[in-house]
C-alpha cells in the first residue's frame, strides 16, 4: 500500500523508494540513528552495545544488543535489503552466543558502549538498573530469556516463513519494517511491525499459553492411564483372564481378542467413567451388522445371565457396533487410593460380561 499526504484538496501519494537507491548504509545510517533513538523501534529497548562481538569469532558481531522492561536480552539485527537476506538465522546464532550473560557482564559492555559515545562509562550500572527499575542488580532475573528483533526494508517469504516457524516454537522473534518513501528532498520512513501483526500479540502469548498447558495436562492424562491400567494388567494377571497378557498403554482403552477375528473385548477409561465392551468390526459395516444382530437376537439370555441390562449400540452412522456396560464406580481422575476397588471391579465385570456372551459367540457361524 503506498503512503498518502492528505491536503484539504486530495490524497497525495508518496513515491516509494528503496535505501539502497538512497545510499543509506546499514552501520553509517541505519545503526547510527536507531542506537541513539531505539525508540523507534520500541518504548521497552535500552541499548547496551552496538557492534557486539565478545567472543571468540570476532568477525560476527550483533548491530545492537538491547535489553528489554523485564530484563530479557534483545538482539537487533538490521538490513537495508528488501527481502531481509538470512539475518534470522545469523541473529539465532547471536542469541545462543549471549544466553548466559549476566549483569555483571552486561555492564561491562555498556560501559565501553557510553565510552565510545562520549558518555561518563561509571553511570552504566546506574542506567541499566533505572531502566529496569531495579534498586539493586538480580542475577537471578536477568536475562531470563533471549528476544530477536530483525529490522529491513522488507522481509522475503522464506524469511517470514521461518520466522512465524519460530514462533510457534517459542522463540520471540519479530520482524520490523523501515519502508522508505521519497517526498522531494524529505526521505520519509514508514515503520511497522509486521510479525507478530501488534493487535494479535497479545492473543498469540494467549493462545500459546494455552497450548502449553494443554500439553502438560495431555502428558498428564497419557501417564495417568498408562498407570491405571498396569494395576488393572496387575489384577487380570492374578486371576488368569484373557487380559493377564496384554500390555498397558496410554490411550483410554487396552483390549484382547474374544476368540473371532474381528471382536474385541475391551476395556475403555475416561477421566470419570468405566466401561467393559465388545467391540465389533470385522472391517466391513455390512458384516459387522449381521453379527451385531444375531447377537441383538439373544439379548434378553445374555442379560439375564449377566445380571443387569447392558447397552447395545449397532452404531448405524459408523463402520463398527459395540456391546457395552458402563460402571458406576469412576475413572482414572479419581483419587488413586480408590483405583484399586475401580480395577477389581472391573475385572470381575469384564468375567461376567465375558461368560454371559460366551454361548452368543459360540454359536456365530462367521
Amino acid at each position: 500500500m503506498p503512503l498518502y499526504e492528505m491536503t484539504s484538496e486530495k490524497f497525495r501519494a508518496l513515491n516509494s523508494a528503496s535505501f539502497v537507491d538512497q545510499q543509506v548504509r546499514e552501520r553509517d545510517d541505519l545503526q547510527r540513528l536507531l542506537k541513539s533513538q531505539i525508540n523507534v523501534l520500541g518504548d521497552d529497548l535500552y541499548v547496551l552495545s552496538e557492534e557486539f562481538g565478545d567472543w571468540a569469532d570476532s568477525r560476527r558481531r550483533i548491530d545492537l544488543l538491547a535489553i528489554d522492561r523485564d530484563a530479557n536480552l534483545v538482539v537487533i539485527e538490521l538490513k537495508r535489503t528488501n527481502d531481509g537476506g538470512h539475518m534470522e538465522l545469523q541473529a539465532i546464532r547471536y542469541a545462543s552466543m549471549i544466553s548466559a550473560m549476566t549483569f555483571e557482564k552486561a555492564e561491562r559492555i555498556h560501559q565501553d558502549f557510553l565510552c565510545k559515545m562520549g558518555e561518563k562509562p561509571e553511570v552504566a550500572k546506574t542506567r541499566i538498573l533505572s531502566f529496569l527499575n531495579w534498586e539493586e542488580p538480580d542475577e537471578e532475573s536477568f536475562a531470563s530469556d533471549v528476544r530477536i528483533v530483525l529490522v529491513s526494508e522488507d522481509f522475503g517469504k522464506e524469511l517470514t516463513t521461518a520466522v512465524l516457524w519460530l514462533r510457534e516454537h517459542d522463540i520471540d522473534i519479530r520482524c520490523i519494517r523501515l519502508r522508505p518513501y521519497q517526498d522531494g528532498e524529505k526521505l520519509l520512513v514508514d515503520v511497522q511491525q509486521i510479525l507478530p501483526l501488534p493487535e494479535a500479540h497479545d492473543y498469540q502469548i494467549q493462545l500459546r499459553e494455552k497450548e502449553h498447558i494443554e500439553r502438560i495436562n495431555r502428558a498428564e492424562r497419557y501417564d495417568l492411564r498408562y498407570k491405571f491400567w498396569q494395576g488393572l494388567i496387575s489384577l487380570a494377571q492374578a486371576k488368569r483372564t484373557r487380559h493377564a497378557n496384554i500390555t498397558p498403554g496410554s490411550y483410554g482403552y487396552i483390549g484382547a481378542s474374544a476368540g473371532i477375528n474381528g471382536l474385541k473385548l475391551n476395556y475403555t477409561i475416561t477421566k470419570t467413567t468405566a466401561v467393559v465392551e465388545l467391540y465389533i468390526d470385522c472391517g466391513v459395516a455390512e458384516r459387522n451388522n449381521q453379527i451385531f444382530d444375531k447377537l441383538y437376537a439373544n439379548r434378553e439370555s445374555v442379560e439375564n445371565s449377566f445380571g443387569d441390562s447392558i447397552s447395545w449400540d449397532r452404531l448405524d452412522h459408523r463402520q463398527a457396533c459395540r456391546i457395552k456396560y458402563q460402571m458406576s464406580e469412576g475413572g482414572y481422575r479419581s483419587p488413586e487410593q480408590e483405583w484399586t476397588k475401580i480395577q477389581s471391579s472391573m475385572v470381575d465385570v469384564m468375567s461376567r460380561f465375558e461368560s454371559a456372551l460366551k454361548p452368543s459367540l459360540e454359536s456365530l457361524d462367521i
